[in-house]
């Protein structure tokens, strides 16, 4: 991989990463929060392309000055020799001595001053050598760029919640709740206060949650949302069982709002063994997948 490559590469990945945090395609993989983030590393990205095309473009006038020069001082040195003068090449020439053996010693002298100089100055030998050093395997950074480009994966879903145990952790308080009815809340801040506050300030409430369903192997229906602590791959499920007016048919992914009143009834996760709690459910609509599928105030 040459510079021009890396250049290329290092462009690529930027301009991807810029896109991704300027539509909602970064929100697949990190929290929102940390979109400032993600664009700085784009034009860190693309500002480092720029720099390494230009650094490999001074280089290379660097060394075809150098060579030109070398080329010079080799021909200077034939050109004393030819005289009879002293070597322009810094060996002293004797004047009496006959012009064949001072044109032969000069000419060889001129020879090897400009093949060193060759050496060390050909920019084509310093290319190869470099192209010698940097192995093929620096070629798989193609790969996280290509994914970037050509895959947008879905977010976490049914499957990875079916499979992973609830991750409800104690809240550090339950802040006043707003008046009114029905009462929008997320999945994990119900559940918290469910199960850690003994739904005290859920009591006589109509309650609105959205959620994703998914089924453990008995067929009970949970309404979902996974939450994040940095990124998509340290999301972790909070679940609510669901009873009471549940539709006869749920598919698993499926997004649904739902209306309903809290009860002290709860269950295990048979994961973990986790505390779910139940939501008594009156009424419940499908809904599209919500702008940010990942709830992140699940651990607060």
């Amino acid at each position: 991989m040459n510079r021009l490559a890396q250049s290329a590469l290092l462009f690529l990945l930027g301009a991807t990463l810029l896109h991704a945090a300027t539509t909602d395609l970064y929100l697949r993989y990190v929290k929102s929060g940390l979109r400032p983030l993600v664009l700085l590393a784009g034009a860190v990205l693309i500002a480092t392309a720029a720099a390494t095309l230009w650094y490999d473009h001074r280089r290379g006038g660097t060394a075809v000055h150098g060579e030109a020069a070398a080329c010079g001082e080799a021909a200077a040195c034939g050109e004393a020799a030819a005289c009879g003068e002293a070597a322009a090449c810094g060996e002293a020439a004797a004047c009496g001595e006959t012009t064949a053996r001072g044109e032969t010693t000069a000419r060889g002298e001129a020879a090897a001053r400009g093949e060193a100089a060759a050496h060390h100055h050909d920019p084509r030998r310093g290319k190869a050598a470099a192209h010698h050093h940097e192995p093929r395997v620096s070629w798989l950074l193609t790969l996280p760029v290509l994914a970037l480009i050509l895959v947008a994966p879905p977010a976490l879903g049914s499957y990875s919640a079916a499979h992973t145990g609830t991750a409800l952790t104690k809240p550090f308080g339950f802040p006043d709740l707003p008046d009114g009815d029905p009462l929008r809340l997320g999945v994990a801040d119900y559940a918290g206060r469910a199960v850690y506050d003994d739904g005290r300030s859920l009591r006589g409430r109509q309650l609105k949650i959205t959620g994703f369903v998914t089924l453990d192997r008995a067929g009970t229906p949970y309404l979902v949302r996974m939450g994040l602590n940095c990124c998509a791959a340290d999301a972790q499920p909070v679940k609510i069982a669901l009873t009471g007016n549940v539709p006869p048919v749920l598919s698993p992914d499926t997004w649904l709002e739902v209306t309903g009143r809290y009860t002290p009834r709860r269950t295990r996760d048979p994961v973990n063994d986790g505390p779910i709690p139940y939501l008594e459910v009156t009424g419940s609509r499908p809904v599209a997948t919500p702008h940010d599928p990942y709830d992140e105030t699940w651990n607060t």
